[in-house]
């Protein structure tokens, strides 16, 4: 037990955990915004290298296909002209001899591409923002260890 007026010193180790899971954190984190932007620009130059303009009645008209909200305006066009051309017929139900099965799946595919892409996108920006919330927290972290960052 101290006395009165003795002073008294309080050590505390710091464990060196948080600092070095701060730290793989803010890595992990800037790697997965690198990546992430490396696949949205080669998805978008991808798309562009198509040079696939939307049809003058999609949904956001007469542009060039390079990003998400074009592509998928030019899917839902083609599906609506397809809609039109076929009669309301998918290629499943459309006889094996009947020429507009070839229209049909031409336009199943094309679609499956565009919507492929739009899904690129959306992953692509996930792992974006994924890659800053772990770089935040990986500071935060370190800032709590009171490393200056």
């Amino acid at each position: 037990m101290s006395q009165l007026g003795e002073t008294v010193v309080v050590t505390r180790e710091v464990s060196r955990l948080p600092r070095t899971i701060g730290t793989i954190l803010a890595i992990v984190g800037i790697v997965l915004m690198l990546s992430g932007a490396a696949t949205y620009i080669t998805v978008s130059k991808t798309l562009s290298n198509e040079q696939i303009t939307t049809a003058a009645d999609a949904c956001l008209p007469e542009m060039r296909v390079t990003g998400p909200f074009t592509a998928y305006c030019q899917a839902q066009v083609i599906a609506m002209h397809t809609t039109e051309a076929t009669g309301g017929k998918t290629y499943a139900e459309l006889a094996k001899d009947d020429p507009l099965r070839q229209t049909a799946m031409t336009s199943s595919f094309l679609r499956a591409s565009l919507f492929t892409s739009v899904v690129a996108f959306g992953l692509a920006a996930l792992v974006i923002l994924l890659g800053a919330l772990f770089t935040l927290t990986g500071v935060a972290l370190r800032k709590l260890q009171g490393d200056v960052v």
